[in-house]
Order: structure tokens, then C-alpha cells, then sequence
């Protein structure tokens, strides 16, 4: 009795194989490259420009220089921009928190009807173009300031409002990542061993959501901190987020203090991330 050869594949089609997987490489790491060169390309820019000699900035420089930081530090219209975002985005960060942790859960947990269609509501902020929030925004406030004679627009509470809309989807999706890999069973002990709803948030759920909470956190104020569509909208005149500020400074003089300024801004969001990072490790969230 014969017994029937096993053939491999053949080499024609194993070839075929290699390539595919081969160019697949290629166009991961091209566009892992391209998405880098797309992030980082314009922060060197910048910062190149923030060392420039010259007062009207020309290339190449006639020189290097740091005084354009001192000139930066030194503007009261970038001070006051820096404090006011600064003031913004922790409020509205801590608030947006408040509000997104119990809905989070309840979400989660599916405690609430057609909760699907809830979370794509909540994230709307984030799809929306913010051009276009900021000028919805505007509408309504207007409406409601006629309506209940309260100041909306031009006050510090309404720019706020504005900034907790747009940084809730952050938290939100990251909380929910967080909570849909709890085991719920944890839970449930702690519950059947006689531990409070409250207990339960405070010793159970929240310390193991503990990454994407502060992630959430981090976002929402890198978010806020950097946002000028919506404070466009909502600012009261002379008191400018630090965007606005620069914005407003470019729209009359063109200098590489407003280059520094912005290599500032962009120091403060990173080293947010690496003390945030220092902590809570982003891999484990984002």
C-alpha cells in the first residue's frame, strides 16, 4: 500500500507570502514615520524659530539667541493669558471629573436606558468641529442671558462651562476603557461582605480605575489648556487664554517671542505628561 506524499507549499506561493508580509512592514513603518515626522516636524520648527537672533525672523538666522524667552516671561499679555488657562483648565478638569466618574459607571454597568446611544451623545464634543461648538455655545448662552438675565458670555463661569463640554468625552472614554476590564465580582465581594455603595466607589472601584482616572485627568487639561476655538467665543475682552494672547500679539507684530511663548505652553503640557507618566504609566490606558 503506497502511502500519499505530503508536500509543503510551494515555493512560488511562499514567496508571494514574504512579500505581502514584507510590504505590510513597509507601509506600517511608513506611516508610523510619517506620524511622527507630522508631530514632531513642527515643535523643532518652533523651537528653532524661538532662538532666532533676528527680530523679523529670516532664515538662516544671523544668529542664536534666548532673550526672546525673557521677552516672552516678560509680557504681561502672555502672563495673564498663561494664568487665566491655567485657572480654566484645572476647574474645568475637576469638574468634568466629578460629573464623568458617576456617569461613567452607570454606563458601564449598563444602570442607564439605551446607554449606547448615551455615550455617543456624551462624545459628541469630540466629533463636533470645535469652530462650530464655539459658535453653538455662543448661540445658546446669548439665549439664555435673555432669558434668565445672567452673564454667559464674557464671564469666567461661561468660558469654564465651554471647557468642561469639551473635555468630558476625554475622561469619559477613558474611564469606561478602565471600567469595562473591572471584574465585577470584586465588586459584588465587597458589596455581600456589608461595604456601602460609597465604600465600594472609594475602595474598590475608583483605586482600580485609578490609571484611567488620571489619564482622564491629563487629557482633559492638555484639552482645555490648549483650546481656542471654544474661548474665542466665550472670552471677556482683556481677560485672553493664553492662545487668544498669542493669537492677538500675531495679528500685530510677528517675533520669535511668540515662537518661545509657544515653546512654554508646549514645555508645560509635556512635562504634565512625563509627571502624569512618572505615576501612572500611559501604556496602560492609552
Amino acid at each position: 500500500m503506497s502511502i500519499p506524499s505530503i508536500r509543503g507549499p510551494a515555493p512560488q506561493s511562499l514567496a508571494v507570502r514574504d512579500a505581502g508580509v514584507l510590504l505590510g512592514r513597509v507601509l506600517y513603518l511608513s506611516l508610523v514615520a510619517s506620524g511622527l515626522l507630522l508631530t514632531l516636524v513642527p515643535v523643532v520648527l518652533v523651537t528653532w524659530l524661538s532662538l532666532f537672533a533676528n527680530e523679523v525672523p529670516t532664515v538662516p538666522p544671523s544668529g542664536y539667541t534666548l532673550k526672546w524667552y525673557a521677552a516672552s516671561l516678560a509680557n504681561q499679555q502672555f502672563l495673564t493669558g498663561f494664568s487665566i488657562s491655567i485657572q480654566v483648565a484645572v476647574i474645568a478638569t475637576a469638574i468634568g471629573l466629578v460629573l464623568t466618574i458617576p456617569a461613567a459607571i452607570a454606563l458601564a454597568k449598563r444602570a442607564i436606558p439605551y446607554s449606547d446611544w448615551m455615550v455617543q451623545f456624551l462624545m459628541g464634543p469630540m466629533i463636533v468641529p470645535a469652530i462650530v461648538l464655539g459658535a453653538g455655545l455662543y448661540v445658546t448662552f446669548i439665549q439664555l442671558e435673555i432669558a434668565f438675565d445672567l452673564p454667559f458670555v464674557g464671564s469666567v463661569p461661561g468660558l469654564v462651562l465651554g471647557h468642561i463640554l469639551i473635555t468630558i468625552p476625554w475622561s469619559l472614554r477613558l474611564l469606561l476603557a478602565n471600567l469595562n476590564g473591572v471584574n465585577q465580582s470584586i465588586e459584588d465581594a465587597a458589596e455581600s461582605l456589608g461595604a456601602r455603595p460609597f465604600t465600594v466607589l472609594t475602595k474598590v472601584t475608583l483605586p482600580l480605575v485609578w490609571p484611567g482616572l488620571v489619564a482622564g485627568a491629563l487629557f482633559s487639561f492638555v484639552v482645555s489648556f490648549s483650546n481656542l476655538e471654544i474661548s474665542l467665543f466665550l472670552v471677556a475682552p482683556g481677560q485672553t487664554t493664553l492662545p487668544i494672547a498669542i493669537l492677538q500679539y500675531l495679528q500685530w507684530k510677528l517675533d520669535p517671542s511668540v515662537a518661545a511663548a509657544s515653546v512654554l505652553q508646549i514645555a508645560v503640557i509635556t512635562i504634565g505628561v512625563l509627571m502624569t507618566d512618572r505615576f501612572v504609566p500611559l501604556t496602560k490606558v492609552v
